[in-house]
C-alpha cells in the first residue's frame, strides 16, 4: 500500500469537497439562511485544512496499484459522506449523526432512501446539498477529480476502474483525463437541458435544479413529501424521459456526437429499452382498471418503470397500492438496473446479458461437447476475464444481499419490508414496499440496521469489490 499517495489523493478530494460546499452556502445566503451558512462553513474549513495538510507535497512514488485504487475509492466515499453529514447535524435539521450519515451516503451513492418524515421542513441550503450530492455522486467523485485536476493515466486508471459502474471500464479518448472531461461535459449539458425544460413547465429555478440533480444522478431526493405526485403531467413526462436517458451508457452519447450511429445502439442499449417497453406495457394493462384512463395509466407506468429501472427512486403515485403483478415487475426491475457506464445502479443490463449468453453457451456445450461456442457481445468475443468477473460479482452480490436481509430482520419488520429495503439500498433505488414504500421512510430502523444499509448503499454504488477490499487486512499492508 502506497500510503503517501493514498493520503495525497484523499487530500485532493477534500479540497474538492470544501469547494463543493460553497454551492449550498451560496444557496442558503440567497435565501437569508445565515445559520445554515455557518453549518456548512465549519465542515468546509475542516476538510479544507485536511486537504491542504495531506496534498501540499506530491509523493516521490506516485504509482497507484490496483489495491490502492480500490482502497482510495472506498475511503473517499466513506470520508466524503462523514464530512458531508456534518452540516445536517450542526444545523440541527438531522440531529442524530447516524441518521445524517445515512442521509448523506444515500445522497452521494444516488440511492435516495431517506430517514426524514417531513422533507418540506428543511431549509433551502440543506435541500440543495441533499440533491447536489446526487449530482456529484452520479458520475463519480473521482471521475470529477480527474476532469478538474491534473492526474496521469497511470495513476488514474485503477481509480476509474474501481468507481465507474459496470463490468468493464475503458477510455473514450486517448487520455483518461480527457475521457472524464467528455463524460462530465455530456452530463452537465443534459442536466442544463432538463432544468430549462422543467422551468418551461412552470417550475421555479430552485425546484428545477433540485429535481434535475436528482434525475441526472438517478438519485431521487426531492423537496416534496409526496415526491412527484402533485406535479403536472408535463413535468412528470419530462422527468420520465430524462430518467431513462440518464440510464443509458454515456459512451453511446459520445458515439452519437461522433456520428458513429452504427455503434450507438449496442446490445445492452437495445436490451435496456426492450425491458422498459415490456414493463411499461404490462403495468399499463395491469393498472388500467385503477385509473380508467389509458393516458393516465401509461404515464404512471412509464414514470415508475423509468424511476425504478434507472434506480432514481422518484414516485408519481403510491405504487405500493398497485396490483401484485405490477409491484412484482417493479421489484424485478430493481435488480436489473440501468446500463453500465450510466449513473444508474442495479446489477446492470450488460451483466445480465453476459450471464444469459454464458448460460446458453454452457447448455449448448452440454449437448455438443465438441462445439466451440464463444460468448459474444455486439459481435465481439467476451473474454474469459470479463465472464469470470461477472460471475464473481453476482456471487458476492447474492451473499451480501442474503447477509444484509438476515441482519436487518433482527429489527422485527415484515419480510416484504426487509427484502425491499435491502433491494432498494443495495441497488441504489430509494423506496421499497410496505414500511419503506414510496410514501414511507427508513427512519424506523435501528442504528445497527441503518449501518448495514449504509454499507449496502456504498457497496452497490461502488460495485461491491472496493467495500469488500476495504475490510481485508492485506489491503493495508505496506509494500
Amino acid at each position: 500500500m502506497n500510503y503517501k499517495m493514498v493520503g495525497f489523493v484523499l487530500g485532493r478530494i477534500f479540497l474538492i469537497e470544501a469547494a463543493l460546499m460553497l454551492f449550498p452556502m451560496g444557496c442558503a445566503a440567497i435565501y437569508g439562511e445565515w445559520s445554515v451558512v455557518l453549518s456548512f462553513l465549519w465542515p468546509a474549513l475542516i476538510v479544507l485544512a485536511l486537504g491542504l495538510i495531506t496534498s501540499l507535497r506530491t509523493p516521490q512514488n506516485t504509482k497507484i496499484y490496483a489495491r490502492d485504487g480500490l482502497a482510495i475509492v472506498a475511503l473517499v466515499w466513506v470520508l466524503m459522506s462523514v464530512f458531508g453529514a456534518l452540516p445536517f447535524v450542526i444545523s440541527g435539521e438531522i440531529p442524530s449523526f447516524a441518521d445524517a450519515f445515512f442521509e448523506t451516503v444515500s445522497g452521494f451513492t444516488t440511492t435516495g432512501s431517506t430517514i426524514l418524515t417531513d422533507v418540506e421542513a428543511l431549509s433551502h441550503g440543506t435541500l440543495f446539498w441533499r440533491s447536489f450530492s446526487h449530482w456529484i455522486g452520479g458520475m463519480g467523485v473521482l471521475v470529477f477529480a480527474m476532469a478538474v485536476l491534473p492526474m496521469t493515466d497511470g495513476r488514474a486508471m485503477h481509480l476509474m476502474r474501481a468507481e465507474v459502474p459496470g463490468p468493464t471500464c475503458g477510455k473514450i479518448s486517448s487520455k483518461l483525463s480527457d475521457s472524464a472531461k467528455i463524460l462530465y461535459a455530456i452530463y452537465l449539458v443534459m442536466t442544463v437541458i432538463e432544468t430549462i425544460l422543467l422551468c418551461a413547465g412552470g417550475m421555479p429555478l430552485f425546484d428545477a435544479l433540485i429535481h434535475s440533480f436528482g434525475t441526472a444522478g438517478t438519485g431521487g431526493f426531492g423537496f416534496k413529501n409526496d415526491s412527484f405526485t402533485s406535479f403536472s403531467p408535463y413535468i412528470q413526462w419530462v422527468v420520465t424521459i430524462f430518467m431513462i436517458l440518464f440510464g443509458v451508457n454515456f459512451n453511446a452519447y459520445f458515439l452519437l456526437l461522433l456520428r458513429k450511429f452504427n455503434r450507438v445502439i449496442s446490445e445492452e442499449v437495445r436490451g435496456y429499452f426492450v425491458v422498459i417497453l415490456a414493463a411499461v406495457g404490462l403495468i399499463t394493462a395491469n393498472i388500467y382498471s385503477i385509473y380508467n384512463n389509458f393516458g393516465e395509466a401509461l404515464r404512471q407506468a412509464a414514470f415508475q418503470v423509468g424511476s425504478i429501472i434507472t434506480t432514481t427512486g422518484f414516485s408519481s403515485c403510491d405504487f405500493d397500492l398497485w396490483p401484485t403483478l405490477s409491484k412484482e415487475i417493479l421489484v424485478v426491475l430493481m435488480f436489473i438496473g440501468a446500463c453500465a457506464g450510466s449513473t444508474g445502479g442495479g446489477i446492470k443490463v450488460s451483466r445480465l446479458l453476459i450471464l444469459g449468453k454464458t448460460l446458453g453457451k454452457e447448455l449448448k456445450q452440454a449437448l455438443h461437447p465438441q462445439v466451440v461456442a464463444p460468448v459474444r457481445m455486439d459481435g465481439k468475443v467476451v473474454n474469459h476475464e470479463t465472464i469470470r468477473a461477472t460471475n464473481v460479482y453476482v456471487a458476492a452480490y447474492i451473499f451480501i444481499f442474503a447477509a444484509s436481509f438476515f441482519l436487518i430482520s433482527l429489527d422485527g419488520f415484515d419480510m416484504v419490508t426487509n427484502f425491499t429495503a435491502i433491494a432498494a439500498t443495495l441497488n441504489n433505488i430509494g423506496p421499497g414496499l410496505a414500511q419503506v414504500g414510496p410514501m414511507m421512510n427508513f427512519g424506523s430502523y435501528s442504528n445497527p440496521a441503518k449501518l448495514v444499509m449504509i454499507f449496502d448503499m456504498l457497496a452497490g454504488r461502488l460495485e461491491i469489490f472496493p467495500m469488500l477490499v476495504f475490510f481485508m487486512p492485506d489491503t493495508w499492508r505496506r509494500f
